[in-house]
């Protein structure tokens, strides 16, 4: 079975998390569900740096990477993913969607309200946990 790794950013303004939904796939289970915005690491990158290359390329924004949340592997159909998340902060809301269909900025009490990528779940019920 093929291995994926990536980094996924939880990116926090002032008490609003950033949330970003996926465009359509063939995939049934990743199509159009909402996620933490990231992505593959690449050869001879770490961690921080293929996330803040992702964030640049995805969204268009710099943000501040303060500290690892929470790592999880989920077993897909097709794949297993091992997804480390980081909380990151903004300082402004400005972004431009360059791969994601739409977003929202959601205290922690409407996470739930969203559709999520099942990767994306154990960190967003960490985070509701936590507080």
């Amino acid at each position: 079975m093929k291995k994926v790794e990536v980094v996924a950013a939880i990116i926090y303004y002032a008490d609003k998390i950033l949330c970003v939904q996926r465009p359509k796939n063939k995939l049934s289970y990743i199509s159009e569900k909402f996620e933490f915005p990231g992505g593959k690491i690449e050869e001879g990158e770490t961690q921080k740096e293929a996330l803040k290359r992702e964030l640049v390329e995805e969204l268009n924004i710099d943000t501040k990477i303060k500290s690892l949340f929470l790592t999880t592997v989920h077993q897909y159909p097709d794949f297993e993913l091992t997804m480390h998340s980081y909380i990151c902060e903004v300082k402004s809301k400005e972004l431009i969607l360059n791969e994601h269909i739409s977003k929202e900025w959601l205290n922690l009490s409407e996470l739930k309200k969203l559709d999520w990528a099942a990767a994306d779940i154990p960190i967003v019920e960490k985070l509701i946990i936590n507080g």
